[in-house]
């Protein structure tokens, strides 16, 4: 098993490396990246200010500050042929922001520079908030944590019973409607069943029971440990909410799947032949192995959740967590950010992984990854 965990270890290098060459060479093929953000917003600033300098200067006689001007046009053209919008710019500016971003360096050198920094898990600071990466993901991370660990649990709890019972009870009524109300839940993404909580629950329209924004109250540091506890899930009630209903689908089938499987083999109908009951047969046979590929599964569907499902919810409820940051990240090219959570939490996934290939083993001992290939 140590030789499986070293290779798998060692597979992590170039498939980390893979994944962030890809992406960086994505971001930098983009438009609008953050030179042009700054831009955008002098360009704003500075356009009654330009009106002025040019009407001023269309009364001035030709003389010999044209040359001066028309070598100033020469080097703003030529800025704007990389930079869009950047037309009436100072050049010097331009190339002082490259140097301050490190855009004067080639690409390949950029690279290396930042995966050499990645390494010591340096990620730099963020180019807008003017704090180190690092600050920023772990001033987030407890909220995106609060919301991915209690979808995953809640899921799990509410998913495995349900699947279960949808298997012992295949094709009955309850079957059906219950494959009905799964359907309709997998359909409708969670962000409109968050957009439809807030309309009823939340002072949208209808009944204002629950807050919108943030995890907890302003005055939540004043509050004894009960109230603090019942502030909590009370404002996170909506959002879990939302994400619950949107994530159990898959879970249930997958769980009612692997049962069914079970039940059809030989040694379920041996313990039968034998008398056992059907509680017996189920929970002591049958569950150990339908509920491997589940168990298994589990460091994956966290992570699934904690950095991909919560983005919208996040927007959505204004809860100041990851998947807000990333968005904001986005919209403003904030590069640092952008690829410093993308190498932490791509490193993560794959530790994950690894994890859960570990439970299969700890689910089941029959298994042995240390006999196969990697």
């Amino acid at each position: 098993m140590l030789n499986y965990i070293f290779r798998r270890l060692l597979l992590m290098i170039p498939t980390l490396l893979g994944i962030m060459v890809l992406n960086f060479l994505i971001v930098q093929a983009a438009p609008g990246g953050p030179i042009e953000q700054i831009v955008a917003k002098l360009q704003g600033n500075a356009v009654e200010a330009t009106a002025r300098v040019s009407g001023a200067s269309g009364n001035e006689a030709a003389g010999p500050g044209q040359n001066m001007r028309e070598n100033n046009t020469a080097a703003s053209a030529a800025v704007s042929s990389r930079y869009k919008g950047a037309q009436g710019v100072d050049p010097e500016l331009i190339l002082e922001l490259e140097k301050q971003f490190g855009f004067d360096k080639p690409l390949h050198e950029r690279f290396f520079k930042m995966m050499k920094n990645y390494i010591c898990f340096d990620f730099g600071k963020s180019y807008f908030r003017d704090e180190k990466v690092v600050d920023l993901v772990l001033n987030k991370m407890p909220v995106s944590i609060s919301i991915g660990l209690w979808t995953t649990l809640i899921v799990y709890l509410v998913s495995i019973p349900l699947g279960i019972r949808k298997a012992v009870r295949d094709g009955s009524p309850f079957d059906m409607w219950s494959s009905a109300a799964i359907i309709a839940g997998y359909a409708i993404p969670s962000f409109l069943f968050a957009v439809l909580l807030i309309v009823v629950f939340a002072g949208g329209r209808y009944l204002d029971w629950f807050p919108l924004r943030g995890l907890t109250s302003d005055n939540w540091a004043d509050l004894s440990w009960p109230a603090r506890i019942v502030d909590y899930f009370w404002h996170i009630a909506l959002p879990l909410t939302a994400m619950v209903i949107g994530g159990f689908a898959s879970l249930t089938m997958l769980t009612k799947n692997s049962f069914l499987d079970e039940i059809s083999k030989q040694y379920v109908l041996t313990a039968r032949a034998k008398g056992l009951s059907e509680n017996r047969v189920l929970y002591g046979h049958v569950f150990r192995n339908a509920m491997l590929i589940v168990i298994a599964g589990f460091p994956a569907a966290f992570i699934s959740t904690l950095f991909t499902g919560s983005l919208l919810i996040e927007v959505i409820f204004s809860l100041d967590g990851m998947g807000l940051l990333g968005f904001e990240a986005a919209i403003n090219r904030d590069y640092p950010v952008m690829f410093g959570t993308l190498y932490f939490f791509t490193l993560l996934g794959l530790i994950l992984n690894l994890i859960g290939d570990l439970m299969y083993v700890a689910v089941d001992p029959r298994i042995d990854f240390e006999s196969r290939q990697t």
